[in-house]
């Protein structure tokens, strides 16, 4: 049997701790990811017991390598929404996660409020070691009637009968995931209905 020299035990140990070192995540490296994007969803009834409906979503990211997408020609959630050309996606990257939902021809009715658009989407980017960022794109919204002018902000708030509507909703979580919803319309014992939302966290 050959004899191992101190000096052979101390290359050993050395190669043993670059072998950790490469195998220790680098900073370019995600651990954690999320995505998930929902071209809309509604819950209606009271007191939470109400029916939840979603309409094209994409489930959530299981890895880096991941990328998802769900679609609708036309999707109708009876006496609440009806909408066109629904769509969704997310995808996962090794430092990145982009997702985003849109849909069409908007006719929403909660409570007494009417809701149109021509179009809404929402988009949620998220860059490791960066802030996330969010935008929605609205075009056509009308409420009750009136056309709506968009100041562009995050989170502009609308009252409604009973109720109020935020659009570009826009959250991030400690961990710095982002959820983006362009359309966040709640009637109080009615209906919280969401249009176009998007979230994207990597870490």
């Amino acid at each position: 049997m050959d004899h191992i020299t101190s000096h052979n035990w101390k290359l050993l140990l050395l190669a043993g701790a670059l072998v950790g070192l490469l195998a220790w995540p680098t900073s370019s490296e995600a651990q954690t990811v999320t995505g998930q994007a929902t071209a809309a969803q509604a819950t209606v009834g009271v007191l939470g017991l109400g029916m939840t409906t979603v309409l094209s979503d994409t489930g959530t990211l299981s890895d880096t390598t991941d990328a998802r997408d769900a679609s609708l020609l036309t999707a109708t959630v009876p006496s609440v929404l009806t909408g066109e050309v629904l769509h969704a996606t997310t995808i996962g990257y090794p430092d990145e996660v982009d997702s985003e939902a849109s849909l069409g021809n908007l006719a929403l009715t909660v409570g007494s409020n009417g809701i149109s658009a021509d179009s809404v989407m929402a988009r949620a980017l998220a860059v490791l070691n960066s802030a996330s960022a969010g935008m929605s794109d609205i075009s056509g919204l009308s409420i009750n009637g009136m056309p709506v002018f968009l100041t562009g902000d995050p989170n502009q708030t609308i009252d409604l009968i009973g109720g109020r509507v935020v659009i570009n909703e826009q959250q991030t979580d400690p961990s710095g995931t982002i959820t983006v919803n362009a359309l966040h319309v709640i009637v109080d014992g009615v209906a919280d209905v969401v249009v176009a939302s998007a979230k994207a966290g990597i870490f």
